[in-house]
């Protein structure tokens, strides 16, 4: 049978959208459900900035009247140069191991970026590179950890049948805290800081200025990396939301040289372990569950997903050590609430100094996220 695309127009529609990857990936034991209500919220213009700011479309794949895969396209225009023809993006790919149904989806999303002047198209970023990004190609036996993707082993095969070739490969890292650190690993990680740093914690009494602080920091720490979006007002807003009930202050640190907060790490635990169990739902009793596996049980793993050092002290001895200094300052916190694994990501496959500190400190590159690039005909 012919394959069909439906767009995503109305409530129903987008329940469809979120149920694809639980089909596409029922037999993989891998694969982590995730919460409907959130994905309801994610794929929501009022609970997400991004949806307000970008042209977003989104598509299901049909065949013999089942739902059999989804994509979406995007223009963000903080993604864009100006000058240049608009930036466009493929995104929430999931889909059965099909060729036809690849390449609908794909030729869906296409069609619409080039209608729209778009002479590259990446993918996949779900929705935006500060959400989701990259298609899992390595490290499929294992789950993924918070706001990481899983793919079928399948998916970048098909992708590169229809043309797409890598454009950067972004790595996970994972640090065992179990395995007793190196002399000179332990001499990096808690040799004391310079006079004029100092270290501190999270203040949850200001809480709100301080996620101000690190999204500013990490706007200026990571505003020449390749594919840098900056963190909009509204986002930092939308994150100090879903984030607090995360936060511990153990897991938070901030660097001050002179008073003025320059660097800063968080930490989040890893909440796929507590709602691996749930196929996505916290009714009738998701929710006692949940509670009791963060709030009592605890999590045994945690993830870094945001760390930055403001860009003005690259190259100097200072911020040379930070990097190493906030991954030592959250050790303790990290001992003393049983996780064992620590996982930093995502990390740019030539960011080799950040590279180098990890795999210093006997971290490794488990999984590895392509992002691919395109010239639509």
């Amino acid at each position: 049978m012919t394959v069909g695309i439906v767009p995503v127009t109305g409530k129903a529609s987008l329940r469809r959208f979120i149920e694809v990857p639980f089909a596409v990936h029922k037999d993989d034991a891998f694969w982590v459900p995730p919460l409907r209500m959130e994905r309801q919220q994610a794929f929501s213009p009022r609970d997400n900035e991004f949806l307000r700011r970008a042209e977003v479309r989104f598509w299901i794949a049909t065949r013999d009247g089942r739902d059999v895969g989804r994509i979406s396209a995007q223009i963000d225009p903080l993604a864009s140069t100006p000058g240049m023809a608009p930036a466009g993006h493929f995104g929430c790919l999931s889909a059965i191991d099909d060729a036809e149904v690849f390449a609908a989806l794909l030729q869906t999303a296409e069609r619409f970026l080039r209608e729209r002047g778009v002479e590259r198209v990446q993918g996949p970023f779900s929705l935006s590179i500060n959400e989701e990004m990259g298609l899992l190609v390595d490290g499929f036996d294992t789950p993924p950890m918070l706001l990481m993707g899983h793919d079928p082993a399948y998916a970048g095969a098909r992708l590169e049948a229809l043309g797409y070739t890598k454009e950067k490969d972004v790595y996970a890292y994972l640090l065992d805290t179990t395995v007793p650190l190196s002399r000179s690993a332990r001499g990096m990680l808690f040799r004391p800081a310079a006079a004029s740093v100092k270290m501190r914690r999270l203040d949850f009494s200001n809480y709100r200025n301080e996620i101000r602080t690190i999204v500013d920091i990490y706007n200026d720490a990571w505003s020449g990396n390749w594919g840098f979006v900056p963190l909009t007002e509204s986002e930092a807003d939308e994150m100090a939301k879903r984030m607090r009930v995360l936060l511990d202050e153990r897991l938070v640190w901030f660097a001050e040289v002179d008073g003025e907060a320059v660097a800063f790490i968080v930490a989040l635990p890893n909440v796929n372990e507590a709602i691996r169990d749930l196929d996505g739902s916290l009714l009738p009793f998701g929710w006692a569950k949940l509670l009791w596996r963060l709030k009592v049980k605890g999590a045994g793993s945690a993830r870094v997903p945001l760390m930055g050092v403001r860009r003005h002290l690259a190259g100097t001895v200072i911020g040379s050590a930070l990097p190493l200094q906030l991954v030592g300052a959250i050790w303790p916190g990290a001992i003393e609430l049983g996780l064992r694994w620590i996982e930093l990501s995502w990390i740019l496959e030539d960011n080799l100094p950040m590279r180098r500190i990890l795999e210093r400190l006997g971290a490794h590159a488990y999984k590895t996220y392509r992002i691919y690039g395109k010239t639509p005909g």
